[in-house]
């Protein structure tokens, strides 16, 4: 693959980013692409491992198939490179700038800690079709006459409703907010992925015949029935909104916010919407000249902490209560699978302090007011240990620990499909992951909703294959894509 000798000539290189003192004055995306003959020769050090696990379940969930573009990245053949990513993956400029790239830690390269620059290429490659209008819309040649309705328009519903439109089928996606993305827009910041990206495939979809409806609530301003009815299929796709309930003292001081209503509202401002929208808080919540502290230690967390310093936050601090990580881990023992090691993302690079082993013990006030955030140490159970307390000075707090499944107030209490508990009492929708149906007749669901919170990779995975799933089942047979 690539260059027969180039991981043994040419070194690893990823694109640089703007220093953190210029990038915090802006909401853009920050890396500087890098030029089409360097990514040729990042492509070039993929080398013939034998056996690929970057492209396998371990590496990639949507099993893009990464030696092969890279080889025709290195022969120079970038048309037919987006032709086989896009093959495998509907939003491959999505993936690009927000997936974590476990396919990086899967390749073999990596047991020398110099993995090709996977991640790099494949947005490279998605730019590239993108400047040179290789995204025209696909319309199906005939249509089958099946209407199918998709709640949700996060990565696994707009996966979905591609595929499925591409089918033949008449796809309608049924979006609460103003505009479609989900999570994409309304919780990445811009400064990880700006939202034109998101509008581009809308308009591409809606050249394949995909219609979306906003500002429809289903199971709360439409009943849910209704859709049952109407269509000959339905796919729930989201997400997990629900946040895991902190059961944290003082949480109802003002200042102390969940992650997620705080990074909507930022992205509301950034697409000049109103901040007012119901379902979120309508308290604008600003971190301008303010101590804050970030409880948690995952992506939602660093998102909080690099949107607190384009706001003008004076100082942020991230609490986990995870012990500090090895630098590096022990490739004999991990490898190809996602290693836990260090990992400081652009936003902690910002300037933030990163407090480990440190359990939130309480949020503290006066005159209803956060003053500060008591915390404690803890030992190898996550238990706080007896005279290590401490209080960090803070004005504002963000929770970021996670979600524990769909709103079920909405369309699940109204269709009651049977539930999965996991072990930390997050629910999500049952349905099986190959014919991703739910307990309900004509009923599917996929992505966060059935598997718990996780990446957008999966999520698109989830959206591909529940919609070969329903065109099999309307159709006795299909010709998508596993």
């Amino acid at each position: 693959m690539g260059k027969v000798t180039g991981f043994l000539e040419i070194d690893r290189q990823t694109p640089k980013y703007e220093p953190a003192s210029d990038r915090v004055r802006h909401y853009r995306e920050f890396s500087i692409p890098m030029s089409d003959e360097e990514v040729a020769k990042q492509a070039a050090r993929c080398m013939d491992c034998g056996i690929p696990y970057c492209h396998g379940d371990t590496g990639c969930p949507v099993h893009n198939q990464i030696p092969d573009w890279n080889d025709l990245i290195y022969a120079g053949d970038w048309e037919e490179a987006a032709r086989n990513l896009h093959s495998t993956n509907n939003f491959p400029e999505f993936t690009g700038r927000i997936c974590p790239a476990p396919c990086e830690e899967a390749c073999t390269l990596n047991l020398e800690d110099v993995p090709v620059a996977i991640k790099t290429v494949e947005q490279a490659v998605a730019d590239k079709a993108i400047a040179n209008g290789f995204l025209a819309p696909q319309p199906a040649a005939e249509k089958t006459g099946k209407q199918i309705a998709i709640i949700g328009s996060g990565p696994a519903g707009l996966a979905a409703a591609q595929q499925l439109g591409r089918a033949g089928h008449d796809v309608h996606v049924f979006e609460r907010e103003s505009r479609a993305g989900g999570l994409l827009r309304y919780g990445i910041p811009d400064f990880k992925m700006e939202k034109h990206h998101i509008d581009r495939r809308i308009g591409q979809m809606q050249g394949e015949g995909v219609t979306f409806h906003y500002g429809v609530n289903i199971g709360a301003g439409k009943p849910a029935k209704e859709l049952m009815d109407e269509f000959d299929a339905v796919l729930i796709a989201a997400g997990a909104e629900n946040p895991r309930d902190p059961g944290i003292p003082g949480s109802d001081l003002a200042g102390v916010h969940a992650a997620m209503p705080y990074l909507v509202q930022q992205n509301r401002r950034g697409g000049q919407e109103p901040l007012e929208n119901p379902g979120w808080p309508s308290e604008e919540i600003w971190a301008g000249a303010k101590r804050v502290v970030v409880v948690g230690g995952g992506d939602t967390a660093s998102d909080c902490i690099g949107t607190a310093f384009r706001q003008g936050a004076t100082e942020v601090t991230q609490l986990d209560i995870r012990p500090e990580p090895p630098e590096k881990e022990d490739k004999l023992v991990v490898w190809p699978f996602w290693a836990t090691k260090m990992r400081t993302s652009s936003s902690q690079a910002e300037g933030a302090s990163r407090e480990f082993a440190a359990a939130t013990l309480e949020f503290v006030g006066k005159n209803g007011k956060l003053t500060g955030v008591k915390c404690a140490r803890v030992n190898e159970k996550r238990e706080p240990i007896e005279n290590t307390e401490f209080i960090i000075k803070a004005d504002l707090a963000f929770i970021a620990i996670g979600f524990a499944g769909p709103l079920e107030e909405t369309f699940v209490a109204e269709l009651k499909p049977e539930m999965d508990t996991d072990w930390r009492g997050g629910r999500s929708i049952h349905a099986d992951e190959t014919n991703y149906r739910t307990s309900v007749p004509g009923l599917y669901a996929a992505g966060d909703v059935r598997r718990g919170q996780s990446l957008v990779v999966w999520a698109i995975r989830e959206g591909r294959q529940a919609a070969r799933a329903i065109d099999l089942d309307l159709m006795g047979k299909t010709v998508l894509p596993e």
